[in-house]
């Protein structure tokens, strides 16, 4: 099957390839078009021709076309999903749910709209907030979740306004790339557009003057980079970074009910979600009811073929966050660390076993960093305020959990997490009307809600004498 780049309203080829790896098999099966610098500039030039029109069809007029782009993928949901399930590896019915959620995200986006709001109003003034769009968005997104991302992105952007360039990760640019082409038969050239590099045009676009807003979802130091380039022109952004979302776990909690959730949070997508619980604290009356339990579920995980509905974990999605996990299982084991099950490759793929791990410093490297992948570390605590002040002591704080018998005991508790988003008794649940984002290094800006439609306009202020 071929594949093509969206520039200007036309399926184009790339100015070269490059290949696409099967995680599963860790085989080329493939090929993508790749964009040059120049490609990248005529998206650039058409993103910015569309959007006047585009802004000026107003919400009622924005609002058809983003329906018709939800009916779309509804009827491609999977091949989008099986193409998901190739490129990202994990199960086919975890791509289906992820294909069906970004569709019900655009769906929603296509309902909404920023209406002004009066502040003052008075015989003598009259003071009102008004939206227009920032202009050109790039969205530049990350492998492990490409559709429901590209979604939180996507809808606001467009019903807003605004017009948009994306950019997906190479290893996971084709299911992006189909969406390219439904999107083709639906919107005016210039108004949505993709684009597939090697991660080389990011600086190029981060940086071009004529982007006005850039709105990234990846790693921390990248975020970083991003952020440095969009500084030379001052443009707007958001960022949704990187997280080391702690699972705190009270001694009134049940341990197998308890464990049950946390790792199905933990280990969604084999680890590879920004907001997955990625390290526990557990009382130490309860530890090893705990531990144990989160081993058994590790060990009875089915790891496979994501098109093999018996397969209920898939694969690292890339050889350099393969490579990476390992580190952090050798770095763990080096520093004292007990594997109660897994750790170990299988030799297929990228594939590791699901891991718990007891024993550790708070210092450990597995602790204290994002590692991103189906390694578990399950810390003691035996006072409260001490777990809650190493749940905090971290550059991150983008997501977090507590688990309790007593609800309104742990929504207490909540109030004392330093990040974005805090759960009680759940986890991942992201409303389209609620916003998130992240504290500290996890990120910069809100995404979903209305303030996700915010983040994408700019806000002028009209302030009228009306007498004397």
């Amino acid at each position: 099957m071929s594949y093509h780049l969206l520039i200007d309203g036309r399926l184009v080829e790339g100015a070269s390839t490059l290949d696409v790896i099967d995680p599963t098999r860790a085989t080329v099966f493939a090929q993508s078009p790749r964009a040059d610098a120049a490609q990248a500039e005529q998206a650039i030039a058409a993103a910015k021709r569309a959007q006047r029109d585009w802004a000026t069809l107003g919400y009622d007029g924005r609002r058809p076309y983003l329906e018709r782009m939800a009916e779309a993928m509804t009827a491609h949901r999977d091949r989008i999903a099986e193409t998901l399930t190739r490129e990202r590896g994990g199960p086919i019915a975890d791509c289906r749910v992820e294909v069906e959620r970004a569709t019900a995200a655009i769906r929603h986006f296509a309902g909404q709209r920023l209406e002004d709001r009066v502040v003052r109003e008075t015989a003598q003034e009259l003071i009102v907030e008004q939206r227009y769009p920032q202009g050109v968005v790039v969205a530049i997104m990350p492998w492990n979740r490409p559709m429901t991302l590209l979604a939180f992105k996507f809808g606001p952007a467009l019903i807003t306004g605004n017009t948009l360039i994306v950019k997906p990760a190479p290893s996971t640019p084709l299911s992006t790339l189909l969406l390219g082409e439904i999107a083709a038969e639906i919107f005016p050239p210039g108004v949505v557009q993709t684009l597939v590099d090697a991660n080389d045009l990011g600086t190029l676009l981060t940086s071009h003057r004529d982007v006005a807003h850039v709105s990234f979802t990846g790693s921390t130091p990248t975020g970083k980079k991003v952020l440095g380039a969009a500084a030379g022109t001052l443009k707007r952004f958001t960022l949704e970074l990187g997280g080391n979302d702690a699972a705190i776990v009270l001694d009134d909690a049940d341990p197998e009910w308890a464990a049950d959730r946390i790792f199905a949070s933990a280990m969604i997508n084999a680890g590879q979600v920004c907001y997955a619980a990625k390290r526990v604290y557990a009382p130490r009356r309860l530890f090893h009811a705990v531990a144990g339990a989160l081993a058994r579920r590790a060990a009875a995980a089915v790891l496979g073929d994501g098109l093999d509905p018996a397969t209920t974990m898939g694969p690292l999605q890339n050889r350099m966050q393969y490579e990476k996990v390992l580190e952090f299982i050798a770095s763990a084991r080096a520093e004292g660390g007990t594997f109660l099950t897994g750790g170990e490759p299988t030799g297929q793929g990228y594939f590791i076993r699901p891991a718990i791990v007891t024993g550790l410093p708070d210092s450990a490297r597995l602790v204290r960093e994002e590692q991103f992948g189906p390694v578990l570390p399950v810390q003691v605590y035996d006072d409260l305020d001490e777990a809650i002040l190493q749940a905090n002591d971290t550059e991150y704080g983008l997501g977090g959990t507590i688990w309790t018998g007593d609800v309104r005991r742990g929504i207490a508790i909540a109030g004392r997490i330093e990040t974005g988003t805090i759960w009680v008794n759940q986890h991942m649940s992201l409303p389209f009307d609620v916003p998130f984002g992240g504290a500290k290094q996890s990120g910069v800006g809100l995404q979903n809600g209305i303030e996700g439609l915010e983040d994408v306009t700019q806000l002028p202020v009209l302030n009228a004498r009306l007498a004397a």
